[in-house]
């Protein structure tokens, strides 16, 4: 096995790594914030407005670390920065 194989194996489980763990940690994150912006609206009614606001705020917050995360996985799959790299040093082997 070469560099170049080894860097796209490595590049491989470390894409399913980030979208594997990133996907539910962040899943039970927004459970949880909806799960508590729901308990605040049935304890407190008149201010549902901003609860809501700022329920939906955290919730896009969280959502956006799943992206980071899948942005990541797609980087190291279609558009390696280490591909480049390593073929220049084995010499386009």
């Amino acid at each position: 096995m070469n560099s170049v194989e080894l860097i796209g194996m490595i590049s491989i489980i470390m894409a399913g790594a980030t979208v594997g763990i990133g996907a539910p940690v962040t899943a039970i994150a927004e459970g949880w914030a909806v799960s508590r912006g729901l308990t605040a609206l049935a304890q407190q009614p008149d201010a549902a407005p901003v609860i809501t606001r700022s329920m939906f705020i955290g919730v896009a917050m969280c959502e956006s670390s799943a992206i980071y995360c899948f942005v990541v996985s797609i980087i190291l799959i279609f558009a390696n920065p280490f591909w480049n790299h390593v073929v220049a040093l084995t010499g386009g082997q």
